[in-house]
């Protein structure tokens, strides 16, 4: 490759970095408490509220059913809206925190659900109150399995985020398109699609190295 390119393909992997790290941070900001309302609203919840419960599990559910590139075309209004443009690395930030939330928030309930009843129970009869039950209890016992389940969101991120760049998005996705494919530079594509490959690994390793040292404590 020409040192232009590697310019490019470098720059391409900061703006990648860039997305998918924003994004991270909103979804987890974002998803660790409506992961929390979905398991403490329900009928036996600590704080049960079911029609609420209900309907926000049916939005989740509805935002987590649409494939991320339709639901990449169908927020063009509301990125043009909250970003300004629909076009660049801040307007793949708005699908992308919108795809990547219920995805967390689903793992994320997965893993309060399993805490065992018994600790919430003993909490309760200590007279712990429900904040405490969230913060001391729920919070620490799920900690490795959202860690891990953090992990897996954020590669499905990068991947997404490569899409994203297929419609002018930025980023490595949209290097791959208009340098690798439209001009059938096989050098281009293998080059994005192995940092792509580094990147997912070095994603999961971190995250099962997080993962097992918390589960170690």
């Amino acid at each position: 490759m020409s040192p232009q390119m590697i310019d490019r393909v470098w720059q391409a992997l900061l703006d990648t970095l860039f997305m998918v790290g924003v994004s991270a941070g909103i979804a987890v900001l974002a998803g660790i408490p409506l992961a929390l309302f979905l398991v403490t609203s329900g009928p036996h919840g600590i704080f049960p509220a079911p029609r609420a419960h209900k309907l926000v599990g049916t939005l989740v559910n509805g935002f987590r059913a649409v494939p991320f590139i339709v639901l990449l075309v169908a927020l063009i209004p509301f990125t043009r809206l909250v970003a300004g443009t629909t076009i660049g690395v801040w307007a793949a930030i708005v699908p992308l925190s919108v795809s990547a939330t219920p995805f967390f928030a689903r793992i994320a309930e997965v893993s309060l659900r399993e805490v065992d009843a018994g600790l919430i129970e003993a909490a309760q009869s200590i007279g712990c109150r429900r904040r405490h039950i969230l913060l001391h209890v729920l919070l620490p016992e799920a900690l490795p399995g959202i860690v891990g389940g953090f992990t897996i969101t954020v590669v499905s991120m990068i991947g997404a985020s490569a899409m994203a760049g297929a419609v002018g998005a930025g980023g490595l996705g949209d290097v791959a398109i208009r340098y690798g494919y439209q001009r059938f530079d096989t050098t281009v594509m293998t080059a994005v699609i192995a940092i792509l490959i580094a990147l997912v690994c070095l994603v999961q390793f971190v995250g099962d190295a997080a993962m097992r040292r918390l589960r170690a404590r």
